[in-house]
């Protein structure tokens, strides 16, 4: 984001409507320039209100990431937590910068934020809808000891972490789906996404990517194939993103050093009270092929119990599961 842009956006947080000639006139452009920037901005996915012969304004929910507001909230619900925060305006992913930075240097603890990502990714190499200052693209790097082996189940446990921190914001009806998804409502609301880099059988670093709807634009969120929501649109009183962004790194940071000792297991009574498609037919989908029968739940390690029709139980580490038909 170019410095006019920032300077742009600084005069129309107030949330008033501003003429292009008076922001000229403040920042000492021509009203064609300011025009230009507002459609730049536009394409990041803002959505920028324009009414003619009166003007240009954000939207109420508009609110930039800020370093010190978060770090200030963090202080004051745990007081001193370690936590190295750099916050992007644009940028490519969150995750491939943090695995980039973790491969040279160690960085545990280290929290990418963007206002903005160019080239989100889901999973299976899905598109992550980016759009700016309207969600929150967060990506966490944490060190481990004892290898891939006793990280089965991180991302549910990850997915508990979230739901705890939306709970205690006030949302209701936050459930989970195998194996990263989080839903209100039934309807996607964010998903997690997880790499691995280093030794496999010891120390290895995890990148835990984080995206979560906040303030969705319409226009961006035509993009999604699937039925979305956000939490503008749950909760009953607007929902600040740097205090979501704080009160997130505290219940994950806490999440992930006990979670090396204490496993999964610790954690799937509660993800199993927010199962989102227990006991309902579904079909996991892998590389090779796909499988449906009811959703028992997950075991101790995470992994995916599925009932098929001939009576037998079958477990899936990966996939992609969804509502399957009735059989």
């Amino acid at each position: 984001m170019s410095d006019l842009q920032g300077k742009i956006l600084k005069i129309l947080q107030n949330g008033g409507f501003h003429s292009g000639e008076s922001l000229g006139c403040q920042l000492n452009v021509s009203r064609t320039a300011i025009w230009k920037q507002l459609q730049a901005l536009e394409a990041l996915g803002l959505e920028i209100e324009s009414v003619k012969g009166v003007g240009y304004r954000l939207p109420d929910s508009f609110e930039l990431l800020s370093k010190a507001t978060i770090l200030k909230h963090i202080a004051e619900s745990h007081g001193h937590l370690p936590c190295e925060l750099e916050i992007f305006q644009s940028i490519d992913s969150t995750n491939r910068y943090a695995r980039e930075r973790a491969e040279a240097e160690a960085i545990s603890g280290a929290v990418v934020l963007a206002e903005n990502q160019t080239a989100g990714r889901g999973r299976l190499g899905k598109t992550w809808v980016s759009p700016f200052a309207a969600n929150l693209y967060m990506s966490i790097v944490w060190n481990f000891d004892q290898g891939a082996e006793s990280l089965q189940g991180l991302s549910l446990a990850v997915g508990v972490g979230v739901r705890r921190t939306l709970v205690e914001l006030g949302l209701q009806d936050v459930q989970l789906k195998w194996p990263n998804d989080i839903y209100i409502g039934g309807k996607k609301l964010g998903g997690i996404l997880l790499e691995m880099i280093g030794d496999p059988n010891g120390r290895c670093t995890v990148i835990i990517g984080i995206g979560l709807n906040v303030a969705m634009p319409s226009l961006a969120g035509q993009e999604i194939d699937q039925a979305w929501t956000d939490l503008q649109t749950q909760s009953s009183s607007p929902i600040s993103r740097n205090t979501l962004t704080a009160k997130l790194v505290v219940t994950l940071f806490l999440l992930l050093k006990d979670f090396q000792r204490v496993g999964f297991k610790a954690y799937r009574d509660e993800w199993e009270e927010a199962d989102f498609l227990k006991n309902l037919p579904g079909t996991v989908r892998t590389v090779k092929e796909g499988i449906s029968g009811v959703v028992l739940g997950v075991d101790d390690s995470g992994a995916l119990r599925l009932a098929l029709p001939n009576g037998e139980v079958q477990r899936f580490i990966g996939g992609e599961l969804s509502l399957g038909p009735r059989l």
